[in-house]
C-alpha cells in the first residue's frame, strides 16, 4: 500500500525487452533506498513494481503484460521522469490516502490552465470509471493522491499547488498526455457491498452498475 504522497522524481535508465513483455531501470535521484529489499515494493507513476534488482540508486522491476495493458508505462522512454514512492510501513504518516498501485485505467488530460500560482487541469477519465470518482474526493493519478475540484459526466478538474508541481512530474502534463488512474479502494468496496448476495452469482458480477432504483431497492434511498 501506498499514500500517494511522492517522495522523489526518478528517470528511466534503460528499458529492457524480456520477451513480449520488459523490465525497467530506474534511476531513483534522492529516494533512500537503503531500506529497500529485492521483493520490495515501489511505485511507479502509480503502478505497484517489485524490485527484483539493486544497484546503487538504482533499481530494476519487470513490466508483465497486464500491466502494459493497463498503464501508461510502455509510453515510457529513456530519461522519462517518473514519480517514486516507497511502499507504507507501520510508522509511515498517511498524508494522502489510501493507494495500492493497481491502475484502473488511463485518464487524458483534456485541458491545462494557470490559476493564480496553481495550475488547473481537466483529465477525462474511461467511462466506466466515472461512477467511482466524486467532487472533493481522492484520486490517484500518476501516482498523486490529489483532491478532485469538480466532476463533469467522465471529466474531472484538479488544481495542482506549486509544492506539489515542483516535487512530481504534474507540471510535465501537457493536453494529450495520459496519466495512470486508480480510483478511491473504497469506493470499489462499497460497490461490491451493495450487490449483497447478487456477487456470488457469476452471471452478474460484471453487472455492477448502480442506478436510484438499486439504492432504493435496498434501503439507501426513501
Amino acid at each position: 500500500m501506498f499514500t500517494g504522497i511522492i517522495e522523489a522524481l526518478g528517470k528511466v535508465a534503460a528499458i529492457t525487452k524480456r520477451g513480449e513483455d520488459f523490465s525497467l531501470t530506474i534511476d531513483c535521484g534522492n529516494l533512500e533506498m537503503r531500506d529497500v529489499k529485492i521483493g520490495d515494493s515501489v511505485a511507479v507513476n502509480g503502478v505497484c513494481l517489485t524490485a527484483v534488482r539493486l544497484m546503487n540508486k538504482q533499481f530494476v522491476a519487470d513490466v508483465s503484460n497486464e500491466t502494459i495493458r493497463f498503464t501508461s508505462l510502455a509510453s515510457l522512454k529513456i530519461k522519462s521522469v517518473v514519480n517514486l514512492e516507497k511502499a507504507l510501513t507501520p510508522s509511515s504518516r498517511l498524508g494522502g490516502h489510501l493507494v495500492s498501485g493497481h491502475v484502473d485505467g488511463l485518464g487524458k488530460v483534456c485541458e491545462r490552465y494557470e490559476d493564480g500560482r496553481a495550475t488547473r487541469f481537466v483529465i477525462e477519465a474511461p467511462k466506466e470509471l466515472a461512477k467511482y470518482i466524486a467532487a472533493k474526493g481522492s484520486i490517484c493519478v500518476d501516482g498523486i493522491s490529489l483532491t478532485v475540484n469538480e466532476v463533469n459526466g467522465a471529466k474531472f478538474h484538479l488544481n495542482i499547488v506549486p509544492h506539489t508541481a515542483e516535487q512530481t512530474n504534474a507540471n510535465l502534463w501537457q493536453v494529450g498526455t495520459e496519466v495512470n488512474l486508480e480510483v478511491d479502494v473504497i469506493a470499489r468496496y462499497l460497490e461490491r457491498l451493495l450487490m449483497g448476495d447478487r456477487a456470488a452469482d457469476a452471471s452478474v458480477v460484471h453487472k455492477t452498475d448502480i442506478s436510484a432504483a438499486f439504492l432504493a431497492e435496498h434501503g439507501f434511498l426513501k
